[in-house]
């Protein structure tokens, strides 16, 4: 029997991909063995790599603009991989500072080039609540790019207004929500994205690239960081992890066959109302630090009035079938993930044994 998994990544994955894999694993289209065992440049793997990237173009409305990359190394590499790209000692970048992976990627930018903190929304006691409002942003217009990340998986804050940043290139970390919800492209130089969360397996990074601004890209790093390798090789310059976007591929053909990303916002609205609105009519016993707009919908935390209750809570939460639900580990508390794999009746059942966890513990 499957657990009803809240994991923040790797997360759970939707069942019908899981079950297509199953049938599929030794026996690929009937070439006698695995998607794993062929060759990535033969034409069985390439037909999936292919329909995973005309998959996620469809779905989220990739303009012409833009295309669609397929990197190793996780959003940590991208970190990295961004200022490298497109930062240098002569030039400054500002970065929006929501949270430890915000800090993450503006540390690794201070190998390149100077970076800038444009906003933070850190408070008294080191910990973030909220996302920046616009008039807080002190933004350079000479900036490289502004860097953002979209949603906050530690902290639970997400950015439902995307900031206006004039003709700065903008580039989110959307490893945590993207295909959470329909979103506009065309304002982001760049997006890249661990799949782990909501679009598959770990081993994978998706990158959508203004063709422009990845133009604008160093020459003076090797190939294999250059983001115009893998956009010049189809993202096949390397072998790339092939079950992972096979796997990729499975998600993304369930998530249309669902509906898209509009049906995927309603359950994902529905999720997070059933839950906030547990937590606000209990407030005195299921704590939430978040302001109310800067609220989650892919992580949602919170905490119970002592630290051996959120113990208890998790404890009871896993008998009751109900896994991944500790908060992490340097803020502690409660934390669920509800992505896309997650469905309103987990919640729901999530949400009835909340109820009668405040009637037994409150």
């Amino acid at each position: 029997m499957r657990v009803i998994n809240f994991n923040a990544g790797p997360a759970g994955l939707p069942q019908p991909a899981l079950e297509r894999a199953r049938e599929e694993l030794l026996d690929f289209q009937g070439t006698g063995m695995s998607i794993m065992e062929h060759s990535h440049r033969g034409k069985e793997y390439e037909a999936v790599h292919n329909e995973a990237i005309s998959l996620l173009t469809e779905l989220l409305g990739i303009p012409s603009t833009h295309q669609v990359l397929f990197l190793q190394g996780g959003a940590s590499q991208q970190f990295a991989q961004v200022p490298m790209n497109f930062l240098t000692p002569e030039t400054s970048a500002d970065y929006l500072m929501t949270g430890v992976w915000s800090e993450k990627a503006r540390d690794e930018a201070k190998y390149y080039g100077q970076s800038r903190i444009a906003a933070t929304t850190i408070n008294a006691d080191k910990r973030y609540t909220r996302v920046p409002k616009q008039e807080e942003m002190q933004l350079d217009p000479a900036a490289a790019y502004v860097h953002m990340t979209s949603n906050n998986t530690i902290y639970g804050t997400q950015w439902h207004t995307f900031p206006e940043v004039g003709s700065v290139p903008l580039i989110a970390d959307m490893s945590s929500d993207l295909l959470w919800k329909p979103i506009d492209v065309s304002k982001f130089a760049m997006i890249y994205a661990g799949a782990q969360k909501n679009v598959g397996p770990s081993g994978i990074v998706l990158v959508i690239i203004d063709k422009g601004f990845m133009a604008k890209g160093s020459t003076n790093i090797p190939k294999i960081f250059r983001y115009s390798t893998y956009a010049e090789n189809n993202s096949l310059y390397n072998t790339p992890p092939t079950f992972s976007i096979y796997l990729c591929r499975n998600v993304l053909a369930w998530i249309k066959s669902v509906g898209g990303l509009p049906q995927l916002e309603r359950w994902n609205r529905e999720k997070g109302e059933l839950l906030y609105g547990m937590i606000d009519r209990h407030a005195d016993f299921f704590r939430a630090p978040v302001e109310k707009g800067s609220r989650s919908y892919m992580n949602g935390v919170f905490r119970l009035p002592t630290e051996a209750l959120d113990e208890t809570f998790v404890a009871e939460a896993k008998k009751a079938g109900m896994v991944g639900l500790k908060g992490y580990r340097s803020v502690g508390g409660i934390r669920v993930s509800m992505y896309n794999a997650v469905t309103v009746d987990n919640v729901k059942t999530l949400v009835a044994f909340m109820e009668q966890f405040v009637k037994k513990h409150g």
